[in-house]
């Protein structure tokens, strides 16, 4: 049996890796989709396709890559046809694992199985939480895998977040000159 799991994976973190985990202990191969791969250097996905396909990749276990095909997969922002545009994109698959409610509906819909994985502590585990956290100078290498906090690091992801907040709100402010 193949599965999909569909994630933006920005970053990639121990609550996904528990999910892929478990899904691997579920099926033979897995299909995971690097969701919205054309966006990068936003607040929201500071993170590029390829820096995300490292962290999957470095973090799942050396002997489970032979199961797995990880494939980006840019954004249509067109739900009536998000799911052939993930099918036309990945190898034929049986199951869908996700917990959210769009994607659960809309792979429901056409006709997919679709599970949810158990959910590991959300509150912790959250890219947008993760993210706050790394721009802030806040405690956050304890939520990714080891391999994902130093390319984290390696990345300067902090400033690359800060650097995408200043765009989001105009860039920083200017000073204003004044001739005397």
């Amino acid at each position: 049996m193949r599965a999909l799991v569909v994630g933006r994976f920005q970053p990639f973190h121990k609550g996904h890796l528990q999910a892929i985990k478990e899904v691997l202990s579920e099926c033979d191969e897995l299909v995971i989709v690097i969701g919205s791969a054309e966006e990068s250097h936003t607040s929201r996905n500071p993170l590029t396709a390829s820096e995300r396909y490292q962290m999957i990749i470095s973090s799942v276990p050396r002997k489970e890559h032979n199961r797995l095909h990880i494939i980006p997969v840019r954004d249509i922002n067109r739900y009536a046809i998000w799911v052939n545009h993930i099918e036309s994109y990945v190898p034929p698959f049986d199951v869908v694992f996700s917990n959210s409610p769009i994607t659960r509906s809309l792979f429901s819909q056409v006709g997919y199985d679709v599970k949810r994985t158990k959910a590991y502590n959300l509150k912790q585990y959250n890219g947008s939480e993760i993210r706050r956290r790394i721009a802030e100078g806040g405690k956050w290498k304890h939520l990714v895998p080891v391999s994902v906090s130093l390319m984290i690091e390696e990345l300067n992801l902090r400033e690359r977040l800060r650097a995408a907040e200043g765009k989001a709100s105009g860039g920083a402010s200017r000073r204003s000159h004044v001739r005397r």
